[in-house]
């Protein structure tokens, strides 16, 4: 269990202490941007390696509550989201200058949250913590919601420094927190925007769903 610690606590404090902090300027004047991006994709590349080997490795003995088929249907519901925010993180445009900050400026899953790809990976990591119930599955998946909840936190204090008036424009007619802003009138309801994303997404799914035992070992009912 001290290795996963380690192991996890290497892949969050990467990407948290490096690319999400004032050691991130320092690496990229010391070495270049193209050098330092290859040498944070090496360390980005090798923790996670390095997390995902000992997560595989470890035994599961600490149960916080044993598994249930009943507590599976969070993640079944949920993944279905989780690939729809993930393929459309990819599949819409998204604000990124002061250009963009129009009447509409997030357009497709953007409008859902302005960070759908990190959203997909905390809705993934709540959905697997819950399945699972073991304190090893705990770590490793709160290693990622972790990661990615704090990112998306990060690039909005990011963007505001960089520019405060477009910033605010842009947070005004987007969230992080899914639906917040749709919730509240904020944008709009273009459902028909989600539709490819969502089609892609749970062709997705279902494909992971089939394939999870061959690619994790795992048997899902």
């Amino acid at each position: 269990m001290a290795e996963l610690w380690l192991a996890a606590g290497l892949w969050v404090g990467t990407h948290l202490g490096i690319a999400s902090s004032p050691v991130r300027r320092g690496l990229v004047r010391l070495m270049g941007e193209g050098l330092y991006m290859l040498f944070y994709s090496l360390v980005a590349a090798a923790t996670l390696g390095y997390l995902i080997w000992v997560y595989v490795e470890a035994p599961r003995f600490d149960y916080l509550w044993m598994p249930d088929p009943d507590l599976y249907w969070y993640a079944k519901l949920s993944m279905p989201l989780a690939m729809m925010l993930l393929v459309g993180g990819f599949m819409a445009p998204k604000a990124a200058g002061p250009q963009q900050a129009e009447a509409e400026p997030f357009r497709g899953v953007f409008r859902i949250t302005r960070h759908p790809m990190q959203w997909a990976i905390i809705i993934w990591a709540v959905g697997h913590i819950v399945a699972n119930g073991d304190t090893v599955s705990l770590v490793f998946f709160t290693a990622f919601l972790t990661v990615s909840f704090l990112g998306t936190l990060l690039m909005d204090h990011k963007k505001a420094l960089a520019d405060p008036q477009t910033w605010q424009q842009l947070a005004a007619k987007s969230s992080n927190i899914p639906f917040a802003a749709l919730l509240a009138g904020r944008n709009r309801w273009a459902v028909q925007e989600w539709l490819l994303p969502f089609v892609v997404g749970f062709v997705v799914y279902v494909a992971a769903y089939y394939f999870h035992e061959f690619y994790t070992g795992a048997v899902v009912v």
